[in-house]
């Protein structure tokens, strides 16, 4: 049970590894957008795209219920006067009450006489029951607030027509009432008239139970709080709604006052309608800005203000007969969880796609994040269209938030890759690789390169001695100062071969030089390891070597594999002469090919040796070179080592094993170590066993010391190459390759010894 316990946390613990872009990413973005959002910055956003969403709307059947008589300037010519008189109004009064209508809202101010015929126009006020007039409540920085009829005042048929105003100067909102600035409560002028039409319907206004809100009929009317929709820290004052219009000016029907006063509608136009008076001409300036105001290709065009409280009679109404929803929000919290939801939209859709493509940045990944956008303005807009108005913006700039994020870490990541790549590679290369089309197509093609291989001689062996830790570290000391100067000389690493490195010169790109950087930067690594030392030795262990070997020939060079695997790599026997040659180097060696010294000028080139060699697989010999140093702009050079053989007072008994490849033969032969030197020593074969053959130069062998008795050993194993034999002697030269610390010691105490004699 613990197994599976473990399993499943590991299990858990990836899959959260796996996706952290998307669990840091989302919430990080999500209070970003939150907290941009209270600030209020979004805020014109969000009311314009609202606006648009309620412009372009199916547009409801038209309220036959609600008429306007639109007062213009036509009506004013005819009357005579700018202000029309009280006995104007008490006339058309007269003629709609004919007419039977449930209501009258007279949306004009009449707190003062206009003679003539006031006493008249008092009289109507005070004989019809279904009359309502207005009055303004709130002051504004223009103009004071404006009384009521005080016929109508006395009868409570008057409401407040103030209108909320947007800072972008759109009424968006209407009032159930507000209260005066003596505390007074006033209904509004639209509640006023719809309650009086819906009263025939047996329908009145209530307290809904347990809250503060206001039920009429089956529907109840939630008052707008100051974070409701779009808005962020608005005033609320009052009792307010949000108008779901029912459409653009001119959608209510309108006709003029001079056809009522001329009896130009048929009797029964007004029966069981609400009927209101405004003015409608823009001369009166009782014009306002609504989301149907704006468009892309006209200029804003207002409503007048007695058809913006049409519409908001007729949402009454349509609301309470359950006709027409309202337009409601989600609480804060229902916010926040939409915009995070979307925040990890666009990060998992990003953080997804991040390794189903060649090119991350792509179009196919754009056109996703449009999608996601087009979801998102969709579903919104049929929320709207059902009556809740659904956050956009800022789930809008989560998403994209989101993506970019997650668009930019992954770049940021591309970049890291690119810079950890341009430790090995150099810029150009680089660039090559990640940014040309034919950069990273599988196949590959030929071209004439130069292979550096090197390896470290008897680092095997050393292993053997120390803890993987131990070797790790080394290897790691070892590569991050020989890498960066492959590097710096424009070489491409094609492989770590564990303590051996493969280099090219000339793939990707082909130079002129590459023969010859190939050899600076082989003198410059061979130059690097004193250094390199030094950091070696403060950890006790003793000094590395290192043998390199260099070739230039026709490769074929490409991306080697498969669309799940590829690697940039060389293939083709050039390099494995490369390889083949590095074979003979000792340690702190360069020996280059025919081939790589033809590529350079002889005069660039310090030549220490020449040696003649038959790779395995060749079937004639080659002639290979040792390179003691570079002239020209380079001008690297490596010490000349004067190497002293001592003979050795007592011959030192020792058995020894020829190593072929990696297997080690089991033919033991004796002989003596006869000669010593800091490097290297000369064996004498036991001249008493006549069928030992003489070892073949360039052979790599394990020897142990003997103690006098010839049977125990001395030391541990010790790892050398065999450079030079004398068949007459049957004597043969080694260069040692791997010395056991022991045996350093042992070797060192006989050589200062010797040296001393």
């Amino acid at each position: 049970m613990k197994s599976r316990y473990d399993f499943l946390r590991a299990k858990v613990k990836l899959f959260i590894w796996q996706w952290r872009g998307v669990w840091i990413t989302t919430p990080c973005i999500t209070a970003f957008v939150i907290l941009l959002r209270l600030t209020g910055i979004l805020q014109l956003w969000e009311w314009s795209t609202y606006d648009f969403y309620i412009r372009n709307r199916p547009l409801p059947t038209q309220d036959r219920r609600i008429a306007i008589i639109g007062i213009d300037e036509a009506d004013i010519h005819r009357i005579g006067q700018p202000i029309l008189p009280d006995a104007t109004y008490a006339k058309l009064l007269e003629k709609l009450k004919a007419m039977e209508p449930r209501a009258i809202g007279l949306d004009i101010y009449r707190d003062l006489p206009v003679p003539p015929g006031h006493p008249e126009l008092v009289r109507v006020f005070q004989n019809t029951p279904n009359l309502v007039g207005i009055q303004k409540v709130v002051g504004d920085n223009k103009r004071e607030g404006v009384a009521p009829p005080p016929a109508l005042k006395e009868k409570g048929q008057v409401g407040a027509n103030d209108m909320v105003v947007d800072a972008d100067g759109r009424v968006r909102r209407g009032l159930f009432y507000l209260d005066n600035q003596d505390g007074e409560t006033i209904h509004s002028f639209a509640l006023h008239l719809a309650l009086h039409y819906l009263e025939k319907e047996n329908i009145q206004a209530e307290r809904a139970e347990g809250t503060n809100n206001w039920r009429i009929g089956n529907q109840v009317f939630i008052s707008f709080e100051k974070n409701d929709g779009g808005y962020v820290k608005t005033d609320a004052g009052g009792y307010q709604l949000l108008i779901n219009y029912r459409g653009p000016s001119g959608y209510f029907e309108i006709v003029s006052l001079t056809d009522i006063l001329e009896d130009q509608v048929p009797r029964d136009w007004g029966r069981d309608r609400i009927i209101l008076i405004g003015k409608v001409g823009e001369s009166f300036n009782d014009l306002f800005y609504t989301p149907y105001s704006s468009s892309w290709l006209n200029l804003p065009k207002p409503m007048t203000g007695v058809e913006v409280q049409a519409n908001f009679i007729s949402q009454i109404i349509s609301s309470a007969l359950n006709e027409r929803s309202l337009i409601r929000t989600w609480s804060e919290p229902q916010e926040w969880l939409w915009i995070f939801m979307w925040s990890g939209v666009g990060a998992t859709v990003a953080w997804h796609w991040r390794n189903q493509t060649k090119q991350f940045l792509s179009l196919a990944l754009f056109k996703h994040l449009a999608l996601e956008i087009f979801i998102l303005f969709g579903s919104t807009y049929i929320g709207l269209i059902c009556g809740w108005w659904v956050p956009v913006v800022p789930p809008i700039l989560a998403v994209v938030g989101a993506f970019f994020v997650i668009t930019g870490y992954v770049a940021g990541t591309a970049s890291g890759i690119r810079k950890t790549f341009g430790r090995y590679l150099s810029k150009e290369i680089v660039s090559n690789l990640l940014e040309s089309k034919e950069g990273l197509k599988i196949g590959g093609k030929r071209q004439t390169i130069t292979v550096l291989a090197s390896d470290l001689r008897g680092f095997t062996a050393l292993s053997e001695q120390l803890s993987s830790e131990d070797v790790v570290e080394i290897i790691n000391i070892y590569l991050q100062d020989i890498l960066k100067i492959i590097t710096d000389y424009g070489g491409t690493i094609d492989k770590l071969l564990g303590d051996g490195i493969m280099v090219l010169f000339g793939a990707p790109i082909i130079r002129e030089d590459d023969a010859e950087r190939a050899v600076a930067c082989a003198l410059a690594m061979q130059l690097e390891m004193e250094s390199i030392n030094k950091k070696i030795k403060v950890l006790g262990l003793p000094a590395l070597e290192m043998g390199i070997g260099i070739n230039t020939g026709d490769a074929v060079v490409g991306n080697i594999g498969s669309e799940e695997h590829t690697e940039y790599t060389a293939i083709g026997w050039e390099v494995n002469l490369a390889f083949r040659i590095e074979t003979y180097a000792i340690g702190n060696q360069i020996l280059i090919s025919q081939s790589t010294k033809e590529a350079i000028s002889i005069s660039k080139l310090r030549i220490d040796s020449i040696n003649e060699i038959k790779p395995k697989g060749m079937s004639h010999p080659i002639n290979i070179y040792e390179v003691g140093g570079i002239g020209d702009k380079y001008n690297l050079f490596l010490p000349r080592e004067e190497e002293i053989l001592l003979l050795l007072e007592k011959p030192i008994p020792i058995f020894y094993l020829i190593v072929e490849g990696k297997q080690i033969s089991n033919t033991v032969f004796k002989g003596n170590l006869i000669r010593l030197s800091q490097r290297g020593a000369e064996i004498e074969m036991n001249k008493l066993a006549l069928t030992d053959s003489v070892p073949l130069p360039y052979s790599n062998i394990q020897l142990n010391l003997l103690k006098p008795d010839n049977k125990s050993f001395m030391s541990e194993h010790i790892y050398g190459k065999i450079l030079k034999v004398e068949e007459a002697s049957k004597t043969f030269y080694i260069r040692f390759t791997f010395k056991p610390q022991s045996v350093i010691q042992q070797l060192d105490s006989l050589y200062q010894s010797s040296l001393k004699k």
